[in-house]
C-alpha cells in the first residue's frame, strides 16, 4: 500500500507553484503622480505604504494605496522620483519616475512654439476644471485596460514556453508509439 502511493506521489509531481510578480507603474495625472502596485495574478496591494523616495535617497515623502492598488502623490521638485512599497513575503514593488517628467508636470516643460500655439485644437479653449474632469475620466477607463495587460504578459511568458515544448515532445512520444505498433504488427 505505501510503494502505491509512493508511486502516485512520483507520476502525480508535486503541485505547481503559483508564482506571481509585483506589477508597479507610475504616471502623470494632472498635476499629481498616480501609480498602481499590484501582482501579476490579478491582486492589488491594498493599503500598502508607498515611500516615495529622491535620487540621493531621502524620503521625499509617503502614500498608502487605496483598495484598488492605487495611490496619487503630489511632486513639490523636479527631481527623480523612486517609489518603493514592501509587500511582504519578499515582495518589493519599485518604480521611477524621471526627472524631466516630474518637471513636466510641475509646470517646468519647455513652452510651444507660436506656430504650434496657433493651430492648437479646439481643446484648448476648454477651462482647467474641465481637462482635469475629462483626464480623471479617461483615467479611470484605462486602469482596468492595465491590469488586464500586466496580467496578459505575465501568462504568455515562461508557462507559455514550456506548455509549447511539453505539446511538441507528446507528440513525438506519439509518434514513436505509432511507429513502434506498425514495427510489431508488420
Amino acid at each position: 500500500m505505501k510503494a502505491l502511493i509512493v508511486a502516485l506521489a512520483l507520476i502525480i509531481g508535486p503541485a505547481p507553484a503559483l508564482a506571481h510578480k509585483v506589477i508597479a507603474g507610475v504616471f502623470a495625472a494632472g498635476s499629481t503622480i498616480e501609480g498602481e502596485i499590484g501582482f501579476s495574478n490579478g491582486d492589488m496591494a491594498a493599503e500598502a505604504q508607498v515611500l516615495v523616495l529622491g535620487p540621493d535617497g531621502a524620503e521625499l515623502g509617503q502614500a498608502i494605496t487605496d483598495a484598488d492598488g492605487f495611490f496619487t502623490f503630489v511632486p513639490t521638485q523636479p527631481i527623480a522620483h523612486l517609489f518603493r512599497a514592501d509587500l511582504g513575503a519578499g515582495h518589493l514593488a519599485e518604480v521611477t519616475m524621471p526627472a524631466d517628467e516630474v518637471a513636466a508636470i510641475l509646470g517646468f516643460a519647455p513652452t510651444k512654439s507660436a506656430e504650434v500655439a496657433e493651430t492648437a485644437p479646439p481643446s484648448a479653449a476648454l477651462s482647467n476644471a474641465e481637462r482635469q474632469a475629462i483626464a480623471e475620466a479617461v483615467r479611470n477607463e484605462i486602469r482596468p485596460l492595465r491590469r488586464e495587460i500586466a496580467a496578459y504578459k505575465e501568462h504568455t511568458g515562461l508557462q507559455t514556453i514550456l506548455g509549447g515544448i511539453g505539446y511538441i515532445a507528446g507528440l513525438f512520444g506519439l509518434g514513436f508509439y505509432l511507429a513502434a505498433r506498425r514495427k510489431l504488427a508488420g
